[in-house]
């Protein structure tokens, strides 16, 4: 094949050659679209041997966030310590966020989403379909964590078993909400329970972590050396729950219970300088914690600390 080649480019030609050019009239180029804000569905990064996936499920604005976090503080103190961090006092973005940790042998997704759709999407444009889903993981059972096991008329997905802590369990299957009855019961004969310190699967713990319902657990995943813990909702938001953790939260079924458990599980994140991911945290939901001088902790995203 003959290859063509262009003439040599010179500042003199281009300039002969822009002289040569006739004024183009009409009128101006459009600008370009607006485009809808967005952003990526899934972050996957290595932890020693896995592969773990932080899923964007949805994101929602919520107004009047005083209503929700730092209910024993005063509105002033409230508005004070959001604009020291930079942040509306009046409104918050909150993210909804599932994990999926690959082990090699098990695929294992903690949480479902409020729906199936979202998760379903993220998990698909991270390459994994519902079928290759082993185990689902529930942190608790508020709706925004479990609405997304049922899909219309079946089950979101098909080939998993399902895990939850066994105090959470209980303390549902005692009280009999709607939300209960319709999303859990039906799984009752698959479900397995597991208390602080048993295994999901290799690799993966049970953390006790109560407050936020009577039962609520972490998970800590574990490969090669390293460590990753999955927090679910110890901490909801990256200001007014780790800056602020005796700040009581509306939705904290047992307020000092759950305080003392952001306490302990930030202590240790802080002196191990462990990465972890909570599921209201900001997208992509995964990062550190440093301890301030005031007893609070600083919340640090994640950058590249976990490329290498």
């Amino acid at each position: 094949m003959t290859r063509i080649s262009s003439p040599a480019i010179t500042r003199r030609g281009v300039m002969l050659g822009a002289a040569a050019l006739p004024l183009l009239g009409g009128p101006a180029r459009s600008a370009a679209d607006f485009m809808m804000p967005t952003t990526t569905r899934f972050k996957r990064f290595k932890l020693g041997a896995f592969d773990i996936v932080t899923l964007l499920a949805g994101s929602e604005k919520l107004e009047g966030p005083h209503d929700w976090f730092g209910t024993n503080v005063s509105e002033a103190d409230f508005a004070a310590a959001s604009n020291a961090a930079n942040i509306p006092a009046d409104w918050s973005q909150t993210f909804f966020t599932p994990t999926l940790v690959n082990t090699g042998k098990s695929l294992v997704l903690f949480d479902t989403g409020p729906d199936a759709a979202g998760t379903i999407a993220a998990l698909e444009a991270a390459g994994y379909f519902v079928e290759n889903v082993d185990v689902v993981v529930l942190t608790h059972m508020h709706a925004d964590h479990i609405g997304g096991l049922h899909g219309p008329n079946t089950l979101t997905y098909p080939n998993a078993r399902y895990v939850c802590g066994s105090m959470e369990y209980d303390a549902w299957d005692d009280t009999g909400t709607e939300v209960f009855d319709d999303l859990i019961v039906p799984l009752a004969d698959w479900i397995e329970v597991l208390s602080d310190g048993q295994e999901v699967v290799p690799g993966i713990t049970a953390v006790e972590a109560f407050g936020h319902t009577l039962g609520h657990m972490a998970f800590m995943v574990e490969s090669e050396g390293k460590q990753f813990l999955i927090g679910g909702d110890f901490a909801c938001h990256y200001v007014w729950s780790l800056a602020y953790p005796d700040w009581e939260v509306r939705t904290d079924e047992d307020k000092e219970q759950a305080a003392k458990t952001r306490r302990r599980l930030l202590d240790m994140l802080a002196a191990e300088r462990m990465p972890f991911t909570a599921y209201h945290m900001p997208w992509p939901a995964v990062g550190f914690v440093e301890p301030r001088s005031d007893g609070g902790f600083h919340y640090m995203p994640e950058t590249y600390q976990l490329l290498g």
